[in-house]
């Protein structure tokens, strides 16, 4: 599969986080956003781990917890908290400054050049999203603010970690995004019982929009962002994420008939052309490693040609 196929698919799954919105006003029990975090993991972890028939073996175990601590367990709670104590519109550019913390980190841990026009993009997306989510009543918060910081912090460093350790030989990111999220999920589970208390009572509507969220908007969708991972940049991977709030403000458009003002609509523009801009540049210093690596490669090969015995053709 080529590199434009891959962006595609990965960029489903934050296009997909963005009806979390929706489906959480209009189907989910109100004030319970712990309860709706377990069981948007923990059935969807437990379903990818029975489909991909395998579970983690020897140091797994621990960088699977470790790993869906930081994506999904810690993630999670302080996303929601940040929601509740910032309007919408702060706590998502707040979201959008993660793909700054994971060029930082992708530099240091895994060696990814920071380069200039990289970081720009992600500025100019998170500008983008600003004009799209910010409002002139927006307040601020010092807990919401961490909360939305350390989030951000939190999936940028899981990102990282996840491209880091990669996969075990022979295990495909379906089993490892089982893992990660059936991890996440308990982590989750005794923080939700001590701040919510029993689960609430559930109807028809509840259960269409758990079932959606589990399926589409975790379990496929952690999927291929785990899978994009794998086989793209850390920094590729994140510059997907303004989709996100983008895909919410258009679905709040056509279902929710909510209007889009002009400056929304620039912003829009400003976040895409930042992702697809992006997406280009991440495109060009892959490019280049590979033909530095192919270069050096066939160096080493023409030197071991006329070292070790006659040339080879």
């Amino acid at each position: 599969m080529n590199r434009l196929a891959t962006v595609a698919l990965t960029a489903l799954a934050p296009v997909s986080w963005g009806s979390t919105y929706a489906v959480t006003t209009e189907l989910l029990p109100p004030d319970r956003p712990l309860f709706t975090a377990v069981m948007r993991a923990l059935p969807a972890g437990l379903l990818l781990t029975a489909l991909s028939r395998r579970l983690p073996s020897g140091q797994w175990w621990w960088k699977s917890a470790v790993l869906g601590t930081l994506n999904i367990g810690a993630f999670f709670p302080l996303l929601f908290l940040s929601a509740y104590r910032l309007p919408g519109g702060v706590a998502a550019v707040l979201g959008s400054a993660g793909p700054l913390f994971v060029v930082g980190l992708a530099a240091l841990v895994l060696g990814e050049r920071a380069r200039l026009r990289t970081v720009l993009a992600a500025v100019a997306g998170a500008f983008g999203v600003s004009m799209v989510v910010l409002t002139a009543e927006a307040r601020l918060d010092l807990v919401g603010i961490v909360a939305g910081v350390v989030s951000s912090a939190s999936m940028a460093a899981g990102t990282v970690m996840t491209k880091r350790w990669g996969r075990p030989d022979g295990v495909g990111p379906l089993a490892v995004a089982g893992w990660q999220l059936t991890a996440g999920g308990l982590v989750i589970i005794p923080v939700a019982v001590l701040i919510e208390g029993a689960p609430p009572a559930l109807d028809g509507n509840a259960l269409l929009g758990y079932g959606y969220m589990m399926l589409i908007n975790t379990g496929i969708a952690y999927w291929l962002w785990f899978r994009g991972i794998g086989r793209l940049t850390a920094t590729s991977v994140t510059l997907l994420g303004p989709l996100s709030p983008l895909s919410a403000a258009v679905i709040g458009w056509a279902a929710l008939g909510q209007a889009l003002s002009p400056v929304q609509l620039v912003g829009m523009g400003v976040a895409f052309g930042a992702t697809v801009a992006g997406q280009l540049f991440a495109a060009s210093a892959s490019a280049s490693v590979e033909s530095f690596s192919s270069a050096e490669e066939n160096d080493r090969n023409i030197s071991m040609d006329l070292t070790d015995g006659p040339v080879r053709r």
